[in-house]
Formats: structure tokens, C-alpha cells, sequence
């Protein structure tokens, strides 16, 4: 399993690097590869070992110790300690919609972040449910995978619009304004994004089923992940989401997530089966 995630890390880096290249050849013509190879190469190493911090800051995530939010780091702790993991990190983050996320690049560097729409309204049972999914997704090693794609899909996004900015200049008065190249540069921020989303669906959505089993085992009782994720459809329905949407494929469910044609694009498996699957674990399906 080490093996499997450490060479699709790998592929993950080395696409981001490719995309960058790629975007700044579009986008400025020859010149523009060797820039995209520098941007590549910051954006490589941001990715592995800052990726963490960089989506706790993005959610405005707060740490939080045992005095600040006691049963909730006690039951995060004891989770842990059945899981045979080091106790991760904790944050809160202000978010009103219900949610919640690993992050790290292995169990030592993990942490787990819970936002406080979740601690508003979910009883501790359920949270507990959550955050064992959340645990499952350290164990299994893949929050940095998971991570990156999600760093990744800001990175090429801000890559293209930049590379596009740069080039539009330069190559309007080296090529005489040539329309194919504006149409290339213009193609690749479409695309890129794309490209990046698309990444993120083939990797998260296998896993969610993996830790909502794991997790189920782990908490002890399979409903109480599946009353979570239950609460948490009917929440995002009618709670607009103020969560960052690169981010979106990190989360235990997709905030505002598709129906038809659009949940070919989602990161996560359909969350009706999600709980189908755990209501069989239960012996109630």
C-alpha cells in the first residue's frame, strides 16, 4: 500500500510539473517552458511538504487542545489510540457549512480539521463517526495524495491565468497577434483546471468507501458515520458553502456536489450508497 501511494504521489508531482510546462508553452511559446519548469519545481516542493499547512490556512483552521474543546479532543485521542496512530493535530475551522478533513504527509505530520458548523449541530456521536473516517484516511496513508490533488487544482489554475497574463503581451507583438496561439493560451485555462479536477475524481472517489468501512470499524458502530453523512446531505442542501472549492475532494462529503451529467465530475461516490453500504455493515440494509 506504502508502494502503491508513494508512486501515485509520484505521478501527482510529476503531472503538476508537466501541466506547468505545458500551460507556459501554450501560453508564451518556447520560452514559456523553462518558466513553467521553475514554476513546476516551487510548486513540486510546496505541494509535498507544505501542502498541510497550506490547506489548514486556506479554511482559516484554528488549533485547538484539550482545554480549548475537551470531549472533542478526547474522543479524537482515543480514536486514535485504537487506530494505533500518533494523535494528530487539531483545528477547528469557521466554516458554517458541516464538514471535516485529514491532512499530512504520514501519520506523524497528520492532522485532522473539523469545522465549527459541525460542532454547532452534530451530537458527539456522530462527529466521532466522522472523525474515525477521517483517522481511516491517515492510516490508509493517502490524506497526502489526497492533498496534493487538491493543492494541485489551485496551483494550475493560478498557473494558467499567470502564464496567460505574461504571454498575452509577448506574444501578441512576437507573433503579430497570431489568434492561434491566444486561442491555445485560452484552451489551456480551460483545460488545465479540468485536467486537475479530473485527477482528483479518479483518486478520491474509491477511497471514501474504504474509510467509511475502516472508520465504521473503527468508532465501533456503523450508523453513527451513517447518521453523519445523512445530516450532513440534508445540511448541504441548504447551507451555502463557504469552503474553498479546490479543496472540496479532501472533505468527508462534497459540498453542493452534482446530480446527472455534473456527478461525473464529483469527488465522491454518490452519498446515498455511501450510506447504503454502511447500513448493510449495520445489519439494517
Amino acid at each position: 500500500m506504502r508502494f502503491v501511494n508513494n508512486a501515485k504521489t509520484a505521478l501527482l508531482l510529476g503531472s503538476l510539473m508537466a501541466l506547468c510546462m505545458l500551460i507556459g508553452y501554450f501560453s508564451m511559446g518556447a520560452g514559456g517552458l523553462l518558466l513553467g519548469f521553475m514554476f513546476g519545481g516551487v510548486a513540486n516542493v510546496l505541494a509535498y511538504f507544505y501542502s498541510d499547512k497550506i490547506a489548514i490556512a486556506a479554511h482559516g483552521g484554528q488549533p485547538i487542545s484539550r482545554a480549548d474543546a475537551p470531549e472533542l479532543y478526547d474522543t479524537v485521542e482515543r480514536l486514535a489510540e485504537r487506530a494505533g496512530l500518533p494523535m494528530p493535530r487539531l483545528y477547528v475551522c469557521p466554516q458554517a457549512a458541516p464538514n471535516a478533513f485529514a491532512t499530512g504527509r504520514n501519520p506523524r505530520n497528520a492532522a485532522v480539521a473539523v469545522s465549527a458548523g459541525m460542532l454547532r449541530s452534530f451530537p458527539m456521536r456522530e462527529v466521532a463517526g466522522v472523525v474515525a473516517h477521517e483517522l481511516a484516511h491517515i492510516k490508509h496513508r493517502d490524506v497526502l495524495i489526497s492533498t496534493i490533488a487538491a493543492v494541485m487544482a489551485g496551483v494550475i489554475s493560478y498557473a494558467a491565468h499567470m502564464f496567460w497574463w505574461f504571454g498575452a503581451g509577448s506574444r501578441g507583438s512576437r507573433d503579430g497577434g497570431n489568434p492561434l496561439g491566444a486561442i491555445g493560451a485560452i484552451l489551456m485555462i480551460v483545460l488545465a483546471p479540468l485536467a486537475a479536477l479530473l485527477i482528483q475524481t479518479a483518486i478520491s472517489r474509491q477511497r471514501e468507501y474504504a474509510a467509511d468501512s475502516y472508520g465504521a470499524e473503527l468508532v465501533g458502530n456503523p450508523d453513527n458515520l451513517a447518521d453523519a453523512l445523512e445530516r450532513l446531505s440534508y445540511a448541504h442542501e441548504n447551507i451555502r458553502t463557504d469552503t474553498p472549492p479546490a479543496f472540496h475532494s479532501l472533505y468527508i462529503a462534497q459540498p453542493l456536489s452534482g446530480q446527472g451529467f455534473a456527478s461525473l465530475f464529483s469527488t465522491h461516490p454518490p452519498i446515498e450508497k455511501r450510506i447504503a453500504a454502511l447500513r448493510r455493515m449495520a445489519g439494517r440494509g
